[in-house]
This record gives C-alpha cells, sequence and structure tokens, in this order.
C-alpha cells in the first residue's frame, strides 16, 4: 500500500514491460488540429489572442479578428469522421510500439473522452466520439500496454486573458478557457531556466486543483493506464495534490495486479518517485538511471497536425531509438492526425518504415538491458537535455551503440562501413576464447572476425539487410 508520502512512493519502480518495450506512440489530436499552424500549433489558442504573433495575423486573414471568431469556435470544424480507432492501432502495432494512446487533454481544455467533469469533451462536441475510449480498447486488442497523457495543469494560465473584447473574457465559456488571473505572460513564455521561478511564483486556485485530480483520478478509473504521463504542468500543483495522485494511481494499480508507470518533466516530482521525460532532447552519455524522450515525426513546430510540416527522415527516428535505448531510455514518438482523424501519409512512412526496421533488427532494441559502455565513435553530442534535438547528428560507420541480453552483445552501426571493415575498439579487453561467433542481424553471410589488442575486427563482405543502422549479433561463451 502507497501512502501520501514521497518516501513511500519512491517504492514505486519501472515495470518490466517498460523496460523491455522500449518505443512507444502517441498522438496529439485536438481543437489545434484545425487551424494546423506553425509555429507552436498546438499552442495556437494561446497566441491567436494577441496581436503581432503569427498566429494572429494567420486567424485575422483566415478566420476573421478573435473577437469574432473565438478558439471555441474551432470545435464545429474538429470533425474526426475519418477517425478508425482499430486503423491507428493497427498503424502503430506495425511500426514496433509496444504502447500506445493519446493525449487525453492538452493545455486548451479540450477533455478527449466521455468525462462527467466537463461538458468540454470529444463525446459532446466536435467528433462526438469518445477518443481515449475507442483507442484504449483498439490498442489494448493488439497486446500493446494503453498510454494517455495529461496537460490539463496548464489550462489554468493558458490562455491570454488580459485580452480584452473577446470570448476569453465571458463567464460562460470560463469553464473552458479558465477564470481570469493575475498572471500574463506578455513579455514571453520563460525559458528553461525560469521554469522553476515560475512555479515558486505561480499557483492556481483550490476550485481548479479539485478539477485537475479528478479528472487524473477519473482517467485512471475508466482507462487504467499502464503509462500515465505528464507534461511540465505538473509542477504547478501543489504538493499535496501530486501526492495524493500518484498515490491513487499507484495504489489502484496495485490492487489490479497491473504493472504501471508515470512520467514527469524537470524536477515536478523527487526523483525516483516517477519516470523522468526529456521533451525534444536526451542524455549524452549511459545513464544510472531509466529515462524517456518524447519528441515527434515532424521538426517539433507543432506536435499537432500541421498543413505544411517538415519530417523527420525516417533514419533520424531510428537512430534516436537506438541511441537512447543504448543509454538506459526509451522513445516515445508523437504522431498528429487531422482533423478529420485521418494520418498524414508522411507519418505513417515513418512509422512503417520504423517497423520494416524494428521487424529485423528488434531483438537488439526489444528486452535488451544497456550494456557497459553505451557506444563508441568520432560523432559525439555537444549539448544533451531538454530540448536538444536541434543538433543534428551526422553519423559515420565508426559510431557504434551496444545492447545486450542474455549471452549476446548487440553493436549496431549507425553507417554502412563502405570497405567491410569494422573495428569494435570497446572489446579490446576482451580474452582469446570469449567470443563464440558474430554474425550479421537480417543476413546468412558468414561474417569473418578476429580478436586483436585493438579491439574485435570483423569483415562483412555481404549487402547490407536493411537501409540504415546495422546489427552485429555478437555470441559469447558462456
Amino acid at each position: 500500500m502507497y501512502t501520501k508520502s514521497w518516501n513511500s512512493l519512491r517504492e514505486h519502480t519501472t515495470p518490466k514491460w517498460l523496460r523491455d518495450a522500449k518505443f512507444g506512440i502517441y498522438t496529439h489530436w485536438g481543437i489545434y488540429s484545425v487551424p494546423a499552424c506553425r509555429p507552436n500549433g498546438s499552442w495556437y489558442g494561446f497566441y491567436m489572442y494577441q496581436k503581432g504573433s503569427p498566429q494572429y495575423e494567420y486567424h485575422v486573414k483566415t478566420y476573421g479578428p478573435p473577437e469574432k471568431f473565438g478558439y471555441k469556435d474551432f470545435i464545429p470544424m474538429f470533425t474526426g469522421e475519418n477517425f478508425d480507432p482499430d486503423e491507428w492501432a493497427d498503424l502503430f502495432a506495425r511500426a514496433g510500439a509496444k504502447f500506445a494512446g493519446p493525449v487525453g487533454e492538452h493545455h486548451d481544455g479540450f477533455s478527449m473522452w466521455d468525462t462527467t467533469l466537463s461538458r468540454w469533451n470529444s463525446k459532446n462536441m466536435g467528433p462526438c466520439r469518445d477518443v481515449a475510449g475507442e483507442l484504449e480498447k483498439a490498442v489494448r486488442a493488439r497486446g500493446m500496454k494503453y498510454m494517455i497523457a495529461m496537460h490539463h495543469a496548464e489550462n489554468w494560465r493558458f490562455f491570454p486573458h488580459w485580452v480584452e473584447g473577446c470570448d476569453l473574457s465571458d463567464p460562460r465559456y470560463f469553464d473552458f478557457y479558465g477564470r481570469p488571473h493575475d498572471l500574463d505572460w506578455k513579455n514571453g513564455i520563460p525559458t528553461e531556466g525560469q521554469w522553476p521561478i515560475w512555479y515558486a511564483q505561480t499557483l492556481p486556485d483550490q476550485e481548479f486543483c479539485d478539477l485537475w485530480l479528478s479528472k487524473c483520478r477519473e482517467v485512471i478509473d475508466k482507462f487504467h493506464p499502464d503509462l500515465l504521463w505528464f507534461d511540465f504542468g505538473l509542477g504547478f500543483m501543489p504538493e499535496s495534490y501530486k501526492k495524493e495522485m500518484i498515490a491513487y494511481y499507484y495504489n489502484q494499480a496495485r490492487d489490479r495486479g497491473q504493472e504501471v508507470a508515470l512520467t514527469y518533466k524537470y524536477h515536478d516530482i523527487p526523483p525516483g518517485t516517477g519516470l523522468i521525460d526529456l521533451e525534444q532532447g536526451r542524455f549524452n552519455t549511459l545513464t544510472y538511471h531509466d529515462w524517456l524522450t518524447d519528441t515527434t515525426v515532424d521538426d517539433g513546430e507543432g506536435w499537432g497536425y500541421l498543413k505544411d510540416a517538415r519530417y523527420k527522415s525516417p533514419q533520424e527516428v531510428v537512430h534516436y531509438l537506438i541511441d537512447n535505448v543504448s543509454k538506459n531510455g526509451y522513445l516515445l514518438l508523437n504522431v498528429g492526425p487531422r482533423p478529420d482523424g485521418s494520418i498524414p501519409e508522411e507519418a505513417k512512412e515513418i512509422l512503417l518504415t520504423m517497423g520494416q526496421w524494428l521487424k529485423i533488427n528488434g531483438e537488439a532494441i526489444y528486452n535488451t538491458v544497456p550494456w557497459e559502455v553505451y557506444g563508441e565513435g568520432p560523432t559525439q553530442m555537444k549539448t544533451w537535455g531538454m530540448f536538444s534535438e536541434s543538433e543534428k547528428m551526422a553519423y559515420t560507420a565508426q559510431d557504434i551503440r551496444f545492447t545486450c541480453r542474455d549471452n549476446f552483445l548487440y553493436a549496431t552501426l549507425l553507417a554502412w562501413p563502405k570497405d567491410g571493415h569494422v573495428l569494435i575498439t570497446s572489446l579490446a579487453r576482451t580474452y582469446p576464447g570469449e567470443i563464440k561467433r558474430v554474425s550479421l542481424v537480417g543476413s546468412d553471410a558468414s561474417v569473418q572476425w578476429e580478436c586483436t589488442s585493438k579491439g574485435l575486427l570483423v569483415n562483412i563482405s555481404s549487402e547490407p539487410p536493411c537501409d540504415f543502422a546495422y546489427v552485429l549479433k555478437i555470441e559469447k561463451n558462456k
């Protein structure tokens, strides 16, 4: 039984299913998918009311002034007529994801489930579907674990209530936009280093905190999520509310015999009481604790669907996964569906290409653990942590990442060696006779190898078995 104390909550550990799964997919799908405007697409509701912003200019030109057409007026356009939870779940399973689910409620306060706590939800309005509930059934039916992401702690201060003459100040919509408050962001959104100060200086009222907790409990009771993911707004919640919510989640799972995980950002809760998440970032070395990256298939300017999205290459996303897993991390990848519920073809192609790679090489990812070192090679990250993704990595055949399980060490080459020769210097300390055989995953061709004082020298004479990232399977003698 977990009590509402950090000492007790630190007794909870990362479940085995997540340690084995490594890779999951979630969807940012909501009202913001309608305007689909960069930059900061999912923050459209915040920017569209503010003169001088690109979103304001776009809004006036496309929909009219926000005094006449407010954020709530997008809801009838958020139709979801092509939303097919089975099609989504099939795609995620084919991509190789082991857990999946939706954003349950974004900053804008629109719930994507059939909630009793707010009239502003996807069952009553817009798609008129219980999106989270239908996805839960589809995801679990395909053997994946179910997750749900909650951003609703930000709603109380998300909309710019200092803007006058629009629906933000209309009491009829306070239950959606939140009540006017003293906090404003006229001078810009805080930088990463400023967040702890903002956490200390701002606090939602008790009514909002009670609603926040009730929504968390309702999601837990309705969907029994295997993973409950929280955005940075968790840091705004009073400590007592956070402890009560986490204890409730862990105890409910314990009573059902279910292994669950909960994520957080920054230092929103004490280390060890949940799993740390790095938004669009990662660590630069092997860590003593496990962790999660959440990133997206596109350049990160929207999180939700963007009409002019610039997508990552499948190779970049696969490299991201490999690098995370080698460093004791996991990957949560976002996809942004269109307002009609269809998933863009570019996103599908990335996911299906990932699935093809994992179908061949998944044994080097799933059910593995980190090795003594995460990897080797000349290409090193110069920045790491939250929002470090902008540094693009151009890997070479000398850049190698390691994972292991049972009696096997997997050395994944992040580029193909043109001359077929690979020297794995991290194996320079290998005793003669310690290695039984070396093979190239996905290929039946024999691989020549030799233990030298400089490392394991491998000669690959076959053709690449896949398009990128090539796994050497090194079997050790027992």
